[in-house]
């Protein structure tokens, strides 16, 4: 019970800070968001001139508000989740079979961590239609215990470099969003499952209280 425990401390730790942080992120975004939707309906309702580049920029917003507080939710059994069949089973039985979905979900989001690269990659070739952004940003560095490389539109093996200058802000940005958040939901989901396995090995009463806690469900 001590390793298990050991074991989750670490996870417990990162996911708590990180996870903050994106929620502070994921708030800018939805309030920036809201802004310029309110700015581009005062543009094309009451001066009956439309800007051009709030509606991509909104997406853009979307998308990493998204990506940052998703985890979250999972964290903290926010998803919607169909657990009819968990509440009819022993505490023991129902604790198995949401631990087996948990790792049935850590599997999905494995596959997804390796087909987001190069999703996230092919932005590299398109740049945004309407954006700007006053610096060029290479990134590239190996992900801890796997084969895999977080890069974005960078061929080295390590780089985190700025060059300056007004240019049109590359896809691959936008895309990233999504590729971080499956990141953290795969790191929520281990967090998860050391928590499942603890429960399961009646080590329960042990696990720290998460913030708001819902009992997971079929996620």
């Amino acid at each position: 019970m001590a390793l298990l425990l050991g074991l989750l401390a670490p996870f417990q730790m990162f996911n708590t800070h990180v996870l903050r942080l994106g929620r502070g992120i994921a708030v800018v975004c939805m309030a920036l968001m809201v802004i310029i939707i309110l700015t581009q309906v005062f543009f094309r309702y009451v001066l009956n001139d439309a800007l051009n580049w709030p509606d991509e920029a909104a997406r853009f917003l979307m998308l990493w508000m998204t990506g940052l507080i998703a985890p979250t939710a999972f964290r903290r059994g926010g998803f919607v989740s169909i657990d009819m069949v968990l509440r009819m089973l022993p505490r023991t039985a129902g604790a198995l079979v949401s631990l087996a979905l948990l790792c049935t979900s850590l599997l999905v989001l494995i596959v997804a961590t390796r087909l987001g690269m190069n999703h996230v990659n092919s932005g590299c070739l398109f740049n945004s239609a309407t954006l700007r952004i006053p610096f060029t940003l290479h990134l590239a560095f190996p992900l801890p215990f796997t084969d895999l490389s977080a890069t974005i539109c960078t061929k080295d093996d390590y780089a985190f470099s700025f060059e300056w200058g007004w240019t049109r802000l590359k896809l691959a940005h936008m895309y990233a969003s999504i590729y971080v958040g499956i990141i953290l939901l795969a790191l929520v989901n281990i967090e998860l499952i050391l928590r499942a396995v603890i429960t399961v090995s009646g080590g329960g009463d042990r696990l720290p209280v998460l913030s708001t806690e819902i009992p997971a469900g079929a996620e």
